[in-house]
């Protein structure tokens, strides 16, 4: 099992900036992606950001296409998302997801792990 650790959430005025955190750990693989995805009260869960273990392949979802930037550092099995120009909308529990490829990360699949999520509220 593969247990992952969310943190950097927190309350930021519009227009402000954050960095998400989700480390890795037990077991986990030498080739595998991780993602982003993020759930509005009354709305489904979205997907945000994802990236391969090699850091060679991305993908965003619209909404946050040149201002949410995701990265991963393999030493430390963790990723990253940095959110900038935040809006009111971009508040939501954000979730962190491991899988095996950013093709399938939308995708349910018998290697799927999530994270508990971090709140991120955008005040305007």
């Amino acid at each position: 099992q593969v247990q992952l650790v969310e943190s950097g959430g927190g309350l930021v005025q519009a227009g402000g900036s954050l960095r998400l955190s989700c480390t890795a750990s037990g077991r986990t693989f030498g080739r595998y992606a991780m993602g982003w995805f993020r759930q509005a009260p009354g709305k489904e869960r979205e997907f945000i950001a994802a990236i391969n273990w090699s850091g060679g392949s991305t993908n965003y979802g619209d909404s946050v296409k040149g201002r949410f930037t995701i990265s991963s550092d393999n030493a430390k099995n963790t990723v990253y998302l940095q959110m900038n120009s935040l809006k009111p909308e971009d508040t939501a529990v954000y979730y962190c997801k491991f899988g095996l490829s950013v093709a399938t990360m939308l995708d349910r699949g018998p290697y799927d792990y999530w994270g508990q999520g971090t709140q991120v509220t955008v005040s305007s």
